[in-house]
């Protein structure tokens, strides 16, 4: 017999240390979790790592959540954060390492959904514009913010907001025209 936990059992649960409910938690929002984590890194690779230190981070505060309504909003600021906190790490490793250029292949199972066909073209933008064109497009955070929260200035994070948006307009269009020619033939 399976016993079915509401979300605030679950996390109840999870704050007295409760492994299974670990278990349930993870398994209940991993789908979320890495959706925000492939709008904010290179590779599902990345996403992955970003979303596994961020478990970690919300097991170890979920007793500090005030209640189950605002989780999914904390989770996903705790994605973001970790996403970020990665970035600038990546940033620092790359500073000492040489600097490679990395083809991108084109994968047309990826084409299935317009969100898919976004999170694809967002991954062929430097780390950069993408961390800022997510922060200020799809979570709504003003300049300042940005800047603060990315230690660059708000000149800097409009700059690369307005390079993501003039990638991203020579990147569609043919990438768009693929999908038609693949559909259509």
């Amino acid at each position: 017999m399976s016993v079915t936990l509401t979300r605030q059992e679950i996390i109840t649960a999870v704050t007295r240390g409760d492994k299974y409910a670990q278990f349930r938690l993870y398994e209940q929002t991993f789908p979320y979790g890495l959706n925000v984590a492939l709008h904010y890194c290179g590779s599902r690779q990345e996403a992955e790592e970003v979303l596994q230190d961020a478990y970690v981070k919300v097991f170890r505060y979920l007793e500090t959540q005030r209640g189950v309504d605002d989780f999914k909003p904390w989770f996903r600021r705790i994605i973001i954060n970790t996403a970020i906190d990665a970035s600038r790490c990546k940033k620092s490793i790359q500073q000492v390492l040489p600097s490679f250029d990395i083809s991108f292949t084109h994968n047309l199972a990826e084409q299935e959904l317009d969100q898919q066909n976004l999170y694809t073209l967002l991954q062929y933008l430097p780390a950069k514009y993408r961390l800022v064109f997510n922060l200020y497009v799809m979570e709504g955070f003003t300049h300042p913010e940005i800047a603060e929260l990315l230690g660059i200035s708000v000149g800097t994070s409009k700059s690369n907001l307005s390079r993501a948006r003039k990638r991203l307009r020579k990147l569609a269009p043919p990438y768009f025209l693929l999908d038609q020619q693949f559909s259509n033939g």
